[in-house]
C-alpha cells in the first residue's frame, strides 16, 4: 500500500516537478498542521487570559483586537474607523453576533461608541483606556515569549526566517492561479473520490 511520501512523490512527478520535495512538503504540512490545532485551541491566549488575570473569553479579546484593528494595521489604506459590520468582517462573523460581542465590551467598560468625525450619521467604535491596556498585556505577553524563544536563535538564523516566513505566507495567494493551472489534475482527484464512494456502494450492495 502507498505510503503518503509515495503519494505525494507520484503527485509531483505527474506534474512536473522535483520529487525530491516530496518530504519537505510532508515536514511543512505536518508542522502547520499542529500550528494549526494550537490556534484552533487558542492555547496561548488561554495561558494569557489566566496568567493576566482576565475575566474575558477569547472572542471578547477577538473583537477588541478587531476594534484596535486600525491602529494595530499597516495597511495605508485603512481608513482608522471601526464599526460593529466591520468587526464582523474582520472576524468573519454574523453581524447579529459580533453586535451582541460589541455590546458586551461597551457594557463592560473595555469600548465605547462614539460619533464618527467622517460621517455625523455613522456610528463607530473606540477602545477605553481600560480596552486599550488588556490588548497591550495580551500583546505584551505574547512578545515576551517570543522574545525568549527568538532570543536563542541566530541573527542570521532570524534574519533569514522572518523573509522565508513572510513569503511562505503568501503561497495561498497565488493557489487559485495555480489551481486553474493543475485543473485535470484536480478533476482526476476529484473523480478518485467518486470511484470510491462508488466501490463503497458496490460493496454494501453485495454484502
Amino acid at each position: 500500500m502507498p505510503t503518503r511520501l509515495d503519494t505525494v512523490r507520484d503527485l509531483l512527478a505527474r506534474s512536473g516537478k522535483n520529487t525530491d520535495l516530496a518530504d519537505a512538503l510532508l515536514r511543512i504540512d505536518t508542522v502547520v498542521q499542529n500550528w494549526r490545532r494550537q490556534m484552533h485551541k487558542r492555547e496561548l491566549g488561554h495561558r494569557a487570559t489566566h496568567a493576566l488575570g482576565l475575566e474575558l473569553d477569547m472572542a471578547q479579546i477577538d473583537v477588541l483586537f478587531a476594534i484596535a484593528y486600525p491602529s494595530l494595521s499597516t495597511e495605508p489604506n485603512e481608513d482608522g474607523e471601526t464599526m460593529v459590520s466591520t468587526v464582523a468582517e474582520r472576524l468573519y462573523i454574523d453581524p447579529s453576533r459580533a453586535s451582541r460581542l460589541v455590546s458586551e465590551m461597551v457594557n463592560s467598560g473595555y469600548a465605547r461608541r462614539a460619533v464618527s468625525q467622517k460621517d455625523a450619521r455613522r456610528t463607530i467604535l473606540e477602545l477605553t483606556p481600560a480596552g486599550e491596556a488588556v490588548l497591550d498585556a495580551v500583546r505584551g505577553y505574547k512578545w515576551l515569549l517570543l522574545g525568549e524563544f527568538f532570543s536563542s536563535w541566530s541573527p542570521e538564523d532570524v534574519a533569514t526566517f522572518v523573509p522565508l516566513l513572510e513569503r511562505y505566507s503568501n503561497w495561498m495567494t497565488t493557489s487559485e492561479e495555480t489551481e486553474e493551472k493543475f485543473a485535470d489534475e484536480i478533476n482526476e482527484l476529484a473523480r478518485s473520490i467518486e470511484r470510491a464512494k462508488a466501490g463503497i456502494a458496490s460493496g454494501s450492495k453485495s454484502g
